[in-house]
């Protein structure tokens, strides 16, 4: 069975930034599959707002671009979100999966909280 644990959220007030990790544990080739983070704020379906392929090539929806950068540590399972100059609309539980199907049994999340 496979397990994500996302951590690293937190309250931070507008222009801050934070450092988000995923943890993939389990029966998981994670090297060869396409990682993202999602997220879902208040009221909101969840949205798909940054990818990395397997050889690290990256994607970000356009309200993110300039803010987020994802990456990977393929020896750790691990997959990161760095998010400088937050915004309140960034506000919401960000998840971590494996785009486009996002197969893998969700994790708790991580609350994200920006203040303006």
């Amino acid at each position: 069975q496979v397990q994500l644990v996302e951590s690293g959220g937190g309250l931070v007030q507008a222009g801050g930034s934070l450092r988000l990790s995923c943890v993939v544990s389990g029966s998981f080739f994670f090297s060869v599959h396409n990682m993202g983070w999602y997220r879902q704020a208040p009221v909101k379906q969840r949205e798909l707002v940054a990818t990395i392929g397997v050889l690290g090539a990256t994607n970000y929806t356009n309200s993110v671009k300039g803010r987020f950068t994802i990456s990977r540590d393929n020896h750790k399972n691990t997959v990161y979100l760095q998010i400088i100059d937050l915004k309140p609309e960034d506000t919401g539980v960000y998840y971590c999966n494996s785009p486009p199907r996002a197969f893998l049994s969700w994790g708790q999340g991580t609350q994200v909280t920006v203040s303006s």
